[in-house]
């Protein structure tokens, strides 16, 4: 194994250990039935079998990302995985349901180290001319693997039974957590790293009061006073994180980031794009079966041509994101990905699978092929290596909440049950999402121009195993990428089911 990189191991490694939680945003809904079955609890434990591990991860998220950036990456990405892998070993064990929903709660913050932390050890090693290729090419893995998920699952779950799914998740984890020790050097802690503890928990009281609210509105309604106090709380934590984080001597957000114009504008991309994609993925997922009758595999299988059009795509997509600047795919990519659902939009009551749903499937694969690696690398290259763990987690939090703010507002769209007419609703509402994410692309996203420049951290081949190597010119480009994931928010599907950057950032003052 002395021929392979070591950029290509720490890919390698991002990818596994991510591939984790994308495999349980997939697998676990079609446990959930038998679940019931087996333990009790009705629909009240299949929600929280979904909710508890969202909630966790909202609390998590934020204080995880700044872990990750001050005590190195390999540590904190091996407590993730050792986190996770112990909630699903509980859950294959559980013999009531509150057990299973402390497993839950564990899985989540395990996995709020694990998507972040990837990202951020990507951002921390490769240079930035290759950090958009081999996000691409991370975003590729992980989506194929979601997709393949509720087969999977399926497959779990007929055979072996629910528990089989959680000991299955182990095996990814163990796989990720031995790949951590193939890695010859990766990027150490921060010197006289310091926690914001209290930046933590004011971030954790308010997006997880805020997340609380949204699953809460399902069951609830807006009109709960549970629910609008929990909205309140979240809104007044949020806003003196806010203000902690602007006085803090060792904020755990710097307060740049949000002055660079690239990283303002493409989190406020995420917003609009996620929750389009959130509300397009389950208006086809509930309509499908519910209104068409198309059996649960028919449903899910056709959800494949996105994960067919990246890998097919990943790489020209990637590598020409990088060489001429992402500005260009975060406007036509969600102009396209509105178009293919205008496509599949059942215009006068009429919806067929030929004219309708297949071609507007590749049209719209096309546009998240087009829209989400330059997305996700916008980010992470605008921002020095030593932030990128707070920087991911900033933008995972951004397209979660923004997801189950689309979930939660379907009943208010759909405004009845669910027929041709409120599925059409539902697309054009999801198609005008993706659309406001486009102009803000064109407002808010530049293509500045730097020479390449050497990454603090870069590894080398001859480098020794340790925390701390040596900084390096880059290397021959580490090819590969692609967008076109459906990154893990489509798993917010199951909510309804159950209640129903290549350069140096500019800086502005805002997104405009």
């Amino acid at each position: 194994m002395h021929d392979i990189t070591p950029t290509t191991r720490v890919l390698a490694v991002a990818i596994v250990a991510s591939m984790v939680t994308f495999l349980d945003g997939n697998v676990i809904n079609l446990a959930l039935p038998a679940i019931a079955h087996d333990l009790g609890g009705g629909l009240t434990l299949q929600q929280w079998v979904v909710d508890g591990y969202l909630l966790a991860l909202a609390v998590a998220i934020l204080p995880g990302g700044s872990i990750s950036d001050l005590f190195g990456r390999l540590p904190v990405l091996r407590l993730g995985l050792v986190t996770f892998g112990l909630g699903a070993l509980l859950a294959a064990a559980a013999v009531g349901p509150a057990v299973l929903i402390i497993a839950r709660l564990v899985q989540g913050l395990g996995g709020a180290f694990l998507v972040p932390g990837s990202l951020a050890l990507i951002n921390s090693t490769f240079d930035r001319a290759d950090r958009p290729a081999a996000i691409g090419l991370w975003t590729a893995w992980t989506s194929t693997v979601f997709a393949l998920g509720p087969l999977l699952g399926g497959l779990a779950v007929d055979f072996l039974g629910w528990r089989s799914i959680y000991v299955l998740l182990t095996v990814p984890t163990v796989v990720a957590f031995a790949l951590t020790f193939w890695l010859r050097a990766t990027p150490g802690p921060v010197d006289r790293a310091r926690v914001d503890v209290a930046g933590a928990g004011l971030s954790a009281v308010g997006l997880g009061a805020m997340v609380y609210a949204l699953i809460e509105s399902h069951r609830r309604g807006w009109s709960s006073p549970l629910v609008a106090a929990l909205l309140v709380v979240g809104v007044v934590a949020l806003l003196a994180f806010v203000t902690w984080e602007r006085r803090a001597r060792n904020p755990m957000i710097p307060p740049m980031l949000f002055g660079m114009r690239n990283f303002a504008g493409a989190n406020l991309a995420t917003a609009f794009i996620y929750g389009g994609l959130t509300l397009g993925s389950i208006a086809m997922a509930l309509y499908l079966q519910e209104v068409a009758g198309y059996p649960a595999l028919v449903a899910g299988l056709i959800t494949l041509p996105t994960p067919i059009v990246s890998l097919l795509f990943a790489r020209r997509v990637g590598n020409a994101a990088a060489r001429i600047g992402p500005r260009i795919f975060l406007i036509g990519g969600p102009v396209l990905a509105a178009a293919g659902l205008l496509i599949i939009c059942p215009w006068a009551h009429h919806f067929d699978f030929a004219t309708h749903l297949l071609p507007g499937r590749f049209v719209l694969a096309a546009g998240l092929v087009l829209t989400i690696t330059p997305l996700s690398s916008v980010i992470l290259v605008c921002v020095e290596p030593a932030h990128s763990g707070i920087a991911a987690a900033i933008q995972n939090a951004v397209g979660r909440t923004s997801a189950l703010t689309a979930v939660a507002c379907v009943g208010l769209i759909t405004a009845g049950p669910l027929n041709n007419v409120s599925f059409a609703r539902l697309l054009q509402v999801a198609a005008v999402l993706y659309l406001v994410g486009a102009v803000v692309g064109a407002i808010g996203i530049t293509n500045p121009i730097a020479p390449d420049e050497p990454v603090p951290g870069k590894l080398a081949p001859g480098d020794a195993a340790g925390e701390t190597p040596t900084p390096v010119w880059p290397t021959a480009p580490q090819r590969g990428p692609r967008p076109g994931a459906e990154l893990g928010t489509m798993s917010l599907q199951r909510h309804l089911w159950h209640a129903k950057r290549s350069v140096p950032c500019e800086h502005s003052d805002g997104v405009s």
